[in-house]
């Protein structure tokens, strides 16, 4: 297998300036109802990357649960490898890759706790067997085997068996406010076009086009 020979030229369509919103929240709910409507399309996978105190990056894929004028929302277990590194530095960045498309979003910016009263409601409408999963496990902890986690699933299923679980306290949501985004589409010979909206200290969204 030759690797360094594995390529796939991108023309679906090309991005010019006056197709972009103003608004770059705008700009992105078009992006992702275009892919929500594609055929098995799930937009709302994305890539969360965080940096503790250290400076050591990590990245993991996980779901966004919502998004407005206030943020964009994921929820995890507190005690969680990303949870402790957004607590040393709440600087992270989310990218959305739309293969079908050719198209990636990047966002950055600062991330903070949602509410106990959002992390509730989303909670409550999970899966029952999503929100075992969520009092069961200790996130990024290590465990003696799968048996362990089954076992406590057990014991949760028992103790639960008539009554809803509650909200625990290790987990919950949080919500990244953007200072930056960038659109990007696939182009042919690797000339992807690229944008970037830079947020101004006058609360301005400024619109550039970025080097491919």
């Amino acid at each position: 297998m030759d690797i360094a020979a594995m390529r796939k030229e991108y023309a679906l369509a090309g991005l010019d300036r006056p197709e972009l919103d103003p608004d770059p929240l705008k700009q992105f709910t078009k992006w992702f109802a275009i892919h929500l409507a594609a055929p098995d399309g799930e937009p709302n996978i994305m890539t969360l990357a965080t940096a503790g105190r250290d400076g050591a990056p990590s990245s993991r894929s996980l779901l966004l649960k919502g998004y407005d004028a206030d943020g964009f929302r994921f929820f995890t277990n507190y005690g969680s490898r990303k949870a402790r590194q957004i607590e040393e530095n709440p600087r992270v960045s989310l990218t959305f890759h739309w293969f079908e498309l050719e198209r990636q979003v990047n966002i950055e910016g600062s991330v903070t706790r949602t509410s106990r009263e959002v992390s509730r409601a989303y909670f409550d409408s999970r899966p029952l067997g999503s929100r075992f999963g969520a009092i069961l496990s200790a996130q990024s902890s290590v465990v003696a085997d799968r048996a362990y986690l089954e076992e406590r699933l057990r014991a949760l299923e028992e103790r639960y068996a008539t009554e809803d679980p509650p909200l625990p306290e290790h987990w919950g949501g949080y919500c990244v406010r953007p200072t930056r985004y960038e659109f990007w589409q696939g182009r042919l010979n690797r000339l992807h076009d690229r944008f970037q909206y830079r947020l101004e200290a006058t609360g301005a969204w400024v619109i550039e086009r970025l080097a491919p």
